[in-house]
């Protein structure tokens, strides 16, 4: 411990209620920040906001105003008709105009059988358009036409209807996905309140992921105040001493509420990992305490003054718990690395937090025990005595260091051979999320994701996104063509009247403005000059609608036809579905006409018909006004990302057989589309966040006990440790997602801590001693039982997340707890048994 250190810890002991003081007040301060909390469970979000596949998704959704949507669903399997019987149909009808109702739904594009236009011929050559269900049917036989129409309409079709006719669906756009949950209690609230026998069911991953904030926010209250409940118990249990224990959980809630304080203060959300820092700083930082409490015990004797034994005590762990801080904190650091960030905010703060509560526990430690009265202190050294002596957890670890130097050459043969298979089944790992799957099996999102995807052609959705680089001639150009000197005023004025306008929105104007010249008192020239000029810019307007063209629309639809026989995609919708549909009732009626028009004016007039429908806009859904960008809508009937990396891949395959036609580029969009994208953002920004730290902490090591051997020998403990952990995660097949990800850097921070403590003791002691079993025999009574409590401490601190109901909490309790006791399991077994068979390499290096 150096001079300032030093001088510090004598101001503590001096002056305990200043400290104390100082403490509370900052923790006020940073406490008063906290009710400013903003919950963020977006996944978008996972991508910074100016990556350019979500700046391209927030384009497409613009472009094409698509909106994020939460689904309803209703399933009668009860009755022969399904859901098409008057009593089910007139619910919908219910439902359908009480959502209508709802502030921040946006009803103009909602989706419900009642909502949309039943398409039919009027005779050859005329459409009808006419509401698919203008009223609840009185009758079956009404409720039977009803089915037939939905049938006849594939762009509706397993979307709004189930082929089985035992589903319907209500697709529920909304203007703020931030207000999803609200919206969906107010649409179960309407459904309370009817009276048939039909099962209704919400989902969506709007929904999804705004009803895990409500609840993340909910267990936050629940999680860390049962983790310090845990912890205070586990202390009792060890040092049977209240008064005494409190300073430990002094330190943990200050460092807690002074971090999420901060984190709130300084404006950032708090997301899913983010939630996760109380329940992650808790157990840890209370490690320091422990270990001085129990040092302290050791050294403090009657009649001694008791602040040289503080000052005694914390000098000595000063320069293993700084290192052992650090390198937790850089574990935690490394995370700053990634290129998610929520990760990064994760990481910076529990880095920080860390530091923080060793420097509490610098100042608060000291300046609480020397307050301490006699009484307290005998009763804290005979309680530590006897569990030195006699306790279950010193027996425990006694028995692990005769059975590490009795089997050490089998131990490590076994770790060995351990960690050549664990190395396999990291290879195994499968790169896997869902947001529904944050929920457990039987909750309701759960639930209702799973029958509402049986039934339907899917509830995720993913846009494929077909741009044309076709650039239509400069206004200025075409201007300038043969212009006769006696319209430079008129072209000056027109040219300039149109800059600043979107090209397309030129031409139109432009062929407006010849209109009216043409009507005004013009000479020969001028009329040849502006016929020509109306004919050219008629001309390159119409090439320039590329998706006007049967050709393309005949790509698209050969490349629907390859997704759709994959079994990959529930079903597509595309611009191509909505022209045959057109065509057939144009032409005949029947099945056979309906194909793709096969000229472009003919395709024009199909569309232009569309929009005599009375969703006339939902065309734009599909492509843009100028026709150059048109969108491709995937229903998927997983969220999952493999699922949608294998519909990624299924397209690359299809245009690398059929390259896509002359400047024509395709993009992807949607929230299915995204989480792939932020998946393989993740994976990569682990690995070398992982290897930065790795190496990092590998460097402090060798600096430590300056020695490369014992550098090596501490990072040990944690190679073994995160290499079995993510070989097993593998193995099991449990899906590698981002609660699992962050876990390597908490397995690299401490379990190198525990491996610190241990060879920064074995080396103390060999000194003193000289002898190697001498020193394990010392070594395996104070040092190894407060390395064992300190991991029982850390372990059992998060199991209350065991409990919760959302299932990335229940992942991370399970395996933070496996990690803390494997970490330190591997660091009692494997040391002893490596510095025994190399005694002589190992002690001869080392620095006397």
């Amino acid at each position: 411990m150096n001079n300032t250190a030093q001088k510090l810890v004598h101001f503590c002991t001096q002056k305990p209620k200043l400290v104390y003081g100082f403490l509370l007040v900052i923790t006020l301060l940073f406490c008063a920040q906290i009710p400013r909390i903003q919950i963020d469970t977006d996944p978008e979000n996972m991508l910074d906001a100016e990556h350019p596949a979500r700046v391209f998704h927030n384009e497409v959704k613009t472009r094409f105003a698509m909106h994020d949507a939460i689904v309803v669903g209703v399933v009668n399997e009860s009755d022969a008709s399904g859901v098409f019987t008057p009593s089910t149909l007139t619910d919908i009808y219910v439902i359908t105009e009480s959502i209508m109702a709802i502030d921040g739904v946006i009803s103009a594009d909602l989706m419900s059988i009642s909502t949309v236009d039943n398409i039919t011929q009027s005779e050859p050559g005329t459409i009808r358009f006419e509401w698919m269900m203008s009223a609840p049917p009185s009758s079956e036989a009404q409720s039977e036409t009803i089915k037939e129409n939905l049938a006849r309409l594939p762009l509706l079709q397993d979307t709004l209807a189930s082929s089985n006719g035992k589903a319907a669906a209500i697709y529920v756009p909304i203007k703020d996905k931030n207000e999803s949950y609200n919206i969906a209690e107010q649409i179960r609230s309407k459904i309370d309140q009817l009276e048939g026998a039909s099962n209704w069911y919400i989902t969506g991953l709007p929904v999804a992921e705004d009803q895990f904030g409500v609840e993340m926010f909910i267990q936050m209250g629940i999680s860390a105040p049962l983790a310090g409940l845990t912890i205070f118990m586990l202390l009792f249990l060890f040092f049977r001493n209240i008064p005494l224990i409190i300073a430990p959980m002094v330190v943990a809630m200050a460092t807690v509420l002074i971090t999420m304080g901060a984190l709130i203060g300084l404006g950032f959300t708090v997301h899913i990992m983010s939630s996760m820092i109380a329940i992650f700083l808790m157990p840890i930082a209370v490690v320091d305490s422990v270990h001085i409490l129990s040092e302290f015990s050791d050294r403090h004797k009657p009649g001694r003054d008791l602040k040289d034994t503080i000052e005694e005590v914390v000098g000595h762990l000063f320069t293993p718990m700084l290192y052992t801080s650090i390198t937790s904190s850089i574990g935690f650091y490394s995370l700053m690395l990634t290129p998610i960030p929520p990760v990064q905010i994760f990481g910076a703060f529990v880095g920080t937090g860390i530091l923080l509560a060793f420097l509490t526990t610098i100042i608060f430690m000291p300046a609480y025990l020397s307050r301490m009265n006699e009484s307290s202190l005998q009763k804290l050294q005979s309680v530590m005595h006897s569990q030195h002596g006699g306790s279950k957890i010193a027996a425990i670890a006694k028995s692990l260091g005769a059975f590490a130097l009795k089997f050490r050459v089998l131990l490590v043969l076994s770790f060995a051979a351990v960690f050549a298979v664990s190395v396999w089944g990291i290879t195994q790992i499968q790169i896997n999320d869902n947001p529904v799957r944050w929920f457990k099996q039987n909750h309701e999102i759960r639930v209702a994701d799973k029958v509402l995807n049986e039934n339907f052609a899917g509830t995720y959705d993913a846009y494929i996104v077909l741009s044309s680089n076709k650039a239509l001639v400069p206004i200025a150009d075409l201007l300038a063509q043969g212009q006769p000197s006696s319209l430079t005023t008129w072209v000056s004025n027109t040219q300039q009247a149109l800059t600043g306008q979107p090209v397309n929105e030129q031409y139109q104007q432009l062929l407006l403005d010849i209109d009216d010249k043409l009507f005004s008192d013009v000479s020969d020239e001028e009329l040849s000059y502006l016929e020509g000029l109306l004919g050219q810019a008629e001309t390159a307007l119409s090439q320039s609608k590329v998706f006007q063209s049967p050709e393309l629309l005949a790509y698209i639809e050969q490349l629907q036809n390859h997704l759709q026989a994959s079994g990959l995609v529930g079903k597509s919708n595309s611009l191509s579905d909505v022209t045959k549909v057109v065509n057939r009732e144009l032409r005949s009626g029947m099945q056979g006409d309906y194909t793709i028009p096969h000229s472009n004016a003919a395709v024009a007039q199909t569309l232009l018909q569309y929009q005599s429908s009375h969703r006339p806009n939902d065309l734009w859904h599909f492509v843009t006004p100028n026709f150059q960008q048109t969108l491709v809508w995937l229903q998927l009937t997983s969220g999952d990302n493999q699922d949608m990396s294998q519909v990624i891949a299924l397209v690359n395959d299809f245009t690398e057989t059929n390259p896509l036609p002359n400047d024509i580029k395709l993009g992807w969009a949607g929230k299915a589309y995204l989480n792939v994208v932020w998946q393989d953002n993740m994976v990569a920004g682990m690995l070398d966040s992982l290897v930065s730290a790795f190496v990092i902490v590998f460097i402090m090591m060798v600096v430590l006990f300056r020695s490369l051997i014992f550098g090596l020998l501490a990072m040990l403990p944690l190679t073994i440790t995160i290499t079995f952990i993510y070989g097993l995660i593998g193995i099991i097949g449990k899906d590698y997602d981002m609660p699992i990800a962050v876990l390597s850097a908490l397995t690299l921070g401490l379990s190198v801590d525990f491996a610190i403590h241990f060879l920064e003791r074995t080396r103390e002691v060999h000194k003193q001693t000289k002898n190697l079993k001498q020193t394990f025999a010392i070594m395996f009574d104070e040092p190894a039982t407060a390395i064992t409590r300190n991991a029982l401490v850390i372990a059992l601190g998060f199991t209350p997340l065991l409990f919760a109901p959302l299932v990335p909490y229940i992942t991370v309790g399970i395996f933070l707890a496996s990690i803390m006791a494997i970490s330190a399991l591997v660091t009692l077994l494997i040391l002893p048994s490596v510095i025994t068979m190399g005694e002589g390499i190992i002690f001869k290096k080392v620095k006397e």
